[in-house]
């Protein structure tokens, strides 16, 4: 069996084709086999689900592939992938399982993986073990069935959010959040509860807060231009500060200014790293290699260390461990903390961000005015093409020779002397990614922005 559900990652299918309840099964298996020690004592494994219709058939049958193997289950039932890692680390079992697809269509689904002290599974190596073991199907008997437990970590997971931010010194503020239908409804109650006990004077005004797996709103996808006005609109109409909106897992968080604009992911970067550097001055920061001068600027101005990494949870969380970094940005919306596990979180971030915003008497908009108007940029735009490893390189050989430097860190970025641009293959989808930003000169942006567009559609072709 060829199991193409398998990415470069983590595991994405769509259901009833490339991923079904047998699938999951044989990876259930294979991931007991090649990840835990059945013989030795405490081998379990932390399982949890979205809620996509898909999410709990497909976690049974994952469960029931653990426990074939001796692995020793821990069910959190409904939970966002950062419960996963977060209970995972907490209860020190031998590794997580999310069953998520976060915001693909409402007909795939997946997995995301991790193992002891929820580190990533290595994607050279482990990765591969589990995909060949899983298509293999012959493992083993196991001398054991496993069992499985019900467990919550909610309380205590929500206080570790909380621990991230001193609540009493958090101004007051009209917040409106947007869990849309997703899972995060119940995650953020449980914070919304402990920020309350802990004394923080902030009002939230919830909308599409039932977790609801036939996402009657959209698949809950925020990064998409067409899913913003959910959020924005409600942000002005209550006189909010600001917004915040979840992809489906809410491994990762979009925020709103106090005008409904939506703030890019590599302005939220760069806000954070000035939060965590004032902490700690010379610490490493990670960020992703695609929009990068605003953040490298913003991280230099505030005595901190800026090192790229490969786009992706896995190797942003490798590269973090490697350096200590304390805290690692993609401008994709997702956020990790050396203090979560190295772990990417969607609850972290504005919680930090309304520290911040408290801190300095900014709004959000202010805070971020700047950054917009110095280092414009694209935000990311997508091409179906048929071979993306030969666009890339058709535009490398194009405009290679006027680039005064070119990084093929993840797919190929090009710097010239006002602009830069990224473009890469999706880690799990099938497209390419263009990214593009200027200094100051967001005509100049527009303008490269066309023109890149009409050359990959034409390269792509030929």
């Amino acid at each position: 069996m060829n199991m193409t559900c398998f990415k470069a990652y983590d595991i994405r299918g769509r259901i009833g084709e490339t991923l079904d309840g047998d699938i999951a099964r044989r990876i259930g298996a294979a991931f007991a086999h090649v990840m835990i020690d059945t013989s030795a004592p405490l081998q379990r494994v932390v399982v949890g689900h979205d809620c996509r219709e898909s999410s709990p058939a497909l976690s049974a049958a994952l469960i029931e592939g653990l426990r074939g193997q001796g692995a020793d289950v821990l069910d959190l039932g409904l939970a966002g992938t950062e419960e996963v890692y977060f209970a995972t680390a907490h209860l020190g079992a031998a590794g997580g399982i999310e069953v998520t697809a976060s915001h693909n269509p409402q007909d795939y689904n997946g997995m995301k993986l991790v193992g002891p002290g929820s580190r990533p599974i290595d994607p050279a190596t482990e990765l591969v073990a589990i995909r060949t073991a899983a298509q293999a199907g012959d493992l083993p008997v196991a001398g054991r069935k496993g069992t499985c437990e019900s467990v919550s970590v909610r309380e205590a997971y929500a206080a570790c959010i909380c621990d991230f931010v001193d609540a009493r010194a958090l101004r007051p503020m009209r917040i409106v959040v947007n869990a849309g239908n997703g899972t995060a409804g119940p995650a953020f109650d449980a914070i919304a509860a402990e920020l309350r006990r802990r004394g923080a004077p902030l009002t939230f005004v919830r909308i599409n807060h039932e977790p609801d797996g036939r996402f009657p709103n959209g698949v809950p996808n925020p990064l998409l231009p067409e899913n913003r006005a959910m959020t924005a609109e409600p942000v002005i109409a209550q006189w909010a500060e600001l917004g915040v909106a979840w992809d489906g897992d809410f491994d990762r968080c979009f925020l709103f200014d106090e005008t409904g604009a939506f703030v890019d992911g590599e302005y939220v970067v760069s806000l954070l790293a000035e939060s965590f550097l004032a902490g700690e001055t010379g610490a490493a920061i990670v960020h992703d290699p695609r929009i990068v001068w605003n953040t490298r600027s913003a991280i230099a101005r505030h005595g901190g260390r800026a090192i790229t990494s490969r786009t992706g949870h896995a190797f942003m969380k490798a590269r973090m461990r490697e350096v200590n970094a304390i805290y690692g940005g993609e401008m994709s919306a997702h956020h990790y903390f050396r203090d979560f596990s190295y772990c990417d979180s969607g609850m972290i971030p504005w919680l930090k961000v309304v520290e911040s915003l408290s801190r300095t008497g900014r709004s959000l908009g202010q805070a971020v005015g700047k950054m917009r108007a110095e280092f414009p940029s694209s935000g990311e735009i997508n091409f179906t093409v048929v071979d993306p490893a030969a666009t890339i390189a058709a535009i490398v050989a194009q405009l290679g020779p006027q680039a005064r430097e070119i990084d093929a860190l993840d797919g190929a970025s090009l710097e010239f002397a006002d602009w830069r641009m990224n473009l890469r293959a999706s880690n799990t989808e099938p497209l390419l990614r263009l990214n593009v930003e200027t200094r100051g000169n967001r005509v100049l942006l527009e303008e490269r922005v066309g023109n890149l567009s009409e050359l990959i559609n034409r390269l792509s072709v030929n």
